[in-house]
């Protein structure tokens, strides 16, 4: 197989595909994160209006597009070859129904360029992560070889990111503690509609209401419990890294015994919410 940055969708051994070895919840998951991933192209709009003047960040920016929406077709295939019944398409025209970024902004939202490619970094830690507890926790080998490929390509958009990152904070100049409130500000809007309504949009009977809450649990309840301890280790030294601070060892370990707790915390709570809606 070719390396993640060549690889096509026609590159996975889908010759190996064993629909007795896909898991409902883990499929649930993956249908839901192929909408967010093909949604590239809206974010690749958004940021070139946030960098007019910056063409090599467009062009960076357009091809980041180009391979994040490979990546939500090659989920979409994964998940219709799991789940004939499974319409790609559908689900991602009600997705971008009843979800969408704000396109035409002329201004980062997060206050500055630098902040911007702060939470473009969070972004791709968090999709690295993922995708490699994914990866490790499917069973079936097209899943496992698409993670793979997925998660290689996430650590390099990372180190992307992080480059342009270094040079627009050397001209901007915001602290630490400026970078760090981005970071962890991106972080928090992981539990924000884009995850919940796809969910949502992928697995909802026709006909459905949207309720954030539950489909939020919904989603976190399969998600969450994916993450080893290495996994939530990488994802600190990451998120810190972004934010300028390099972290000792102990302290890396630390906060990351920390999230683990949080994490759990919110998967039983998110359990509770699951039980009661059904």
């Amino acid at each position: 197989m070719k390396n993640s940055t060549q690889w096509e969708i026609a590159d996975l051994p889908w010759n190996r595909f064993d629909a007795a070895r896909v898991s409902p919840d883990l499929l649930k998951i993956v249908k839901a994160a192929a909408l967010v991933e093909y949604n590239a192209h809206d974010y690749a709009t958004y940021l070139a209006n946030v960098f007019p003047a910056d063409a090599q960040f467009r062009a960076a920016a357009r091809q980041w597009a180009t391979e994040e929406t490979r990546h939500g077709a090659a989920l979409g295939a994964w998940a219709r070859r799991a789940d004939p019944d499974f319409n790609f398409e559908a689900a991602f025209e009600r997705y971008k129904a009843g979800y969408a970024i704000n396109v035409d902004a002329a201004t980062s939202i997060r206050g500055s360029r630098t902040g911007e490619l702060i939470a473009r970094c969070i972004v791709e830690t968090g999709t690295s992560s993922y995708y490699t507890a994914l990866g490790d926790a499917a069973d079936e080998p097209v899943l496992k070889a698409l993670c793979r490929n997925i998660a290689a390509d996430e650590l390099r958009h990372y180190k992307l990111f992080h480059g342009y990152l270094q040079r627009y904070a050397a001209q901007e100049g915001l602290s630490r503690w400026q970078r760090l409130k981005i970071g962890l500000g991106r972080m928090q809007e992981s539990e924000d509609d884009e995850l919940a309504f796809a969910y949502f949009s992928a697995n909802a009977p026709a006909g459905a209401l949207y309720d954030r809450p539950a489909y939020s649990s919904a989603y976190m309840v399969r998600a969450f419990p994916l993450y080893r301890p290495e996994n939530l280790e990488r994802v600190v030294a990451m998120v810190f890294r972004a934010c300028g601070i390099r972290l000792s060892t102990f302290w890396r370990k630390a906060i990351r015994g920390a999230a683990h707790v949080v994490m759990r915390v919110k998967v039983r709570r998110a359990l509770s919410v699951v039980n009661a809606a059904a």
